[in-house]
C-alpha cells in the first residue's frame, strides 16, 4: 500500500457536541453567542469548517431548538472571519430503553422525530454542509441506541440534496460506508460524496490503525474524507488522517484536553492540528478553497 498523504488539508472544528461535557470544562460553549465566538476563534486559528450543535444556554444540555441554530448561523455569517458552516442533523433519533427486563415503555431521554423536523433547521439556516449519521448504532450507554433507519436516511438525504446542502456522511463503522455507497447508487446523494470517519466511538469502529485503514479503503477514490479520534487519540489521528490521504477534525466535541491536566479551547486544538499538518509537509487550506474543492455554495439563511 503506497503512502499517498494529502498535501492540501482542511480542518473541521467540532465546536460543541451533544454529549454531557458541559460541566467538565468551562471552555465548552453553551449559548449561541459562545458557540459562534468559539467557531470564529477556531477559524482564526486555521479551521476552514465549523461543525456545530446547539445546547440549552442555561443547562448546557443538547438541544434542537431552531431559534438557537438560527442565532448561531447569523452570528457566524456576520463575522469578519469566514468559515464554512456545518450543522448537525443528528438530533431526533435517540431511543433509550427502560432496562433489560422492561424495555418498554421507552425511558426519559428518548427523542424520536420525523425526517422533515430533523432537517428543519437545515432548511432554515442553509449551511454549506450538514451531517448525515449513516446508520443505527449502540452508542456508549447501556440502554441507548442512535437510530437512523434506511428509510429515514433516504428521506433525510433526499431533502438535503434538494436543499443544495452537502451531506457529510458520518460513518461510525464499515457498514455505514456500505449504505452510503448505496444511497449514492440510488441517486439520493450526489457523487463524489463527503465522508467523516468517526473512530473510537463506543460501540462503532475502534480507533486502531487496522480498522482505520479498512474504513479508508472502503471510501471510493473520488470521495473526500476526513477522520477523527476521541480523547487522547485526537492529535494522533490528525497525522494518521493526513498520511492516509484525508482531512482532519478536531474540537471540544471529541476531546477536552490539550495536554495531560490542561483543558483546551477549540482554537488551541486547531492550532495544534495546524502544527502537525504543516510539520508533515502539507498545507492547511481555507474556506474558499474548501468551497471550490467540494462544490459548496455560501448562502444567507432564509428570511
Amino acid at each position: 500500500m503506497p503512502l499517498e498523504m494529502n498535501r492540501e488539508v482542511f480542518i473541521t472544528c467540532a465546536v460543541t457536541g451533544s454529549g454531557g461535557t458541559q460541566d467538565r470544562s468551562p471552555h465548552v460553549p453553551r449559548s449561541p453567542k459562545q458557540i459562534a465566538e468559539s467557531a470564529i476563534e477556531a477559524a482564526k486559528a486555521g479551521a476552514a469548517v465549523a461543525h456545530c450543535h446547539v445546547r440549552d444556554p442555561d443547562t448546557g444540555a443538547p438541544s434542537r431548538d431552531l431559534a438557537l441554530y438560527r442565532e448561531v448561523t447569523d452570528r457566524i455569517r456576520a463575522a469578519e472571519v469566514d468559515i464554512v458552516l456545518n450543522l448537525t442533523a443528528g438530533m431526533g433519533g435517540d431511543i433509550v430503553f427502560d432496562g433489560v427486563e422492561t424495555p418498554l415503555p421507552l425511558a426519559a431521554g428518548t427523542d424520536m422525530i420525523g425526517a422533515t423536523e430533523r432537517v428543519a433547521h437545515v432548511a432554515e439556516c442553509l449551511p454549506e454542509i450538514c451531517t448525515l449519521d449513516c446508520g443505527t448504532m449502540n452508542f456508549a450507554e447501556a440502554d441507548y441506541v442512535m437510530t437512523n433507519t434506511p428509510g429515514m436516511l433516504t428521506a433525510m438525504g433526499g431533502m438535503m440534496t434538494e436543499l443544495g446542502v452537502r451531506p457529510e456522511i458520518e460513518a461510525f463503522d464499515t457498514g455505514h460506508l456500505w449504505y452510503a455507497k448505496q444511497l449514492v447508487k440510488d441517486g439520493v446523494l450526489d457523487s463524489p460524496a463527503l465522508v467523516q470517519l468517526c473512530m473510537g466511538v463506543p460501540w462503532g469502529a475502534p480507533d486502531d490503525l487496522n480498522t482505520f485503514m479498512a474504513m479508508v479503503n472502503n471510501v471510493p477514490d473520488d470521495w473526500t474524507f476526513s477522520a477523527f479520534g476521541l480523547g487522547r487519540s485526537q492529535m494522533p489521528y490528525v497525522a494518521a488522517a493526513v498520511l492516509a490521504g484525508g482531512n482532519v477534525r478536531v474540537g471540544l466535541e471529541d476531546n477536552l484536553m490539550l495536554d495531560k491536566g490542561v483543558l483546551a479551547t477549540n482554537a488551541q486544538l486547531v492550532d495544534r492540528a495546524v502544527g502537525i499538518i504543516e510539520n508533515l509537509g502539507a498545507r492547511v487550506i481555507g474556506p474558499d478553497e474548501v468551497r471550490q474543492k467540494l462544490g459548496l455554495t455560501k448562502r444567507e439563511p432564509r428570511s
